[in-house]
């Protein structure tokens, strides 16, 4: 009896020594799973989404987007009309500088002749004065000459004011036209 006994508990211990060979092959195998686990695990990089939330989510960002552009737009609108006047406003300054330099060219040259003529005028009388010093003529024509000389200056200095005034009306006669076309 022993016989048919030995031959099961033999081949019980082939299968046992069978058993504990595979656990230490699929032990050996198994036992760098949790890195395979983590190497191989999923991540998703970018995601999938329907194109409606994705026209949803830009008309928002365009809802949101579109009151700031329009005000920055404006502002810079109105930013390049003031620059616009300034402009205008710094030729038109210009343009009357360039009057006053060419009205002061003009009346330094009438004064310069006016010198020289009242010059001239100075030494005739010195020489009349020298040989008729008592000639009441000459001092009449003297004083004669020195107001017509003022005269002359006072009406360059009026003609000088009056193209300064005339030009200053144009320049803000430019400016209100700016202005009104700015609203």
């Amino acid at each position: 009896m022993a016989n048919p006994l030995a031959g099961c508990v033999n081949s019980l211990q082939s299968s046992i020594s069978l058993l504990n060979s595979s656990i230490a092959i699929l032990d050996s195998g198994v036992s760098d799973f949790p890195r395979l686990g983590k190497v191989l695990q999923t991540t998703r990089h970018f995601e999938l989404l329907p194109e409606s939330s994705i026209q949803a989510a830009q008309s928002s960002l365009l809802a949101s987007l579109t009151p700031e552009v329009t005000s920055l737009l404006s502002r810079v609108e109105t930013h390049l009309d003031k620059l616009a006047r300034r402009e205008q406003a710094l030729i038109a300054k210009c343009e009357l500088q360039e009057g006053r330099l060419s009205s002061s060219r003009g009346s330094s040259g009438i004064g310069k002749a006016g010198r020289f003529r009242g010059r001239g005028d100075s030494e005739a009388e010195r020489q009349g004065s020298r040989e008729e010093s008592v000639d009441s003529v000459g001092v009449e024509q003297g004083r004669e000459a020195l107001r017509l000389k003022q005269m002359r200056q006072k009406k360059e200095r009026l003609s000088y004011a009056v193209e300064r005034l005339t030009l200053q009306a144009q320049q803000k006669e430019r400016q209100l036209r700016m202005s009104m076309a700015a609203q």
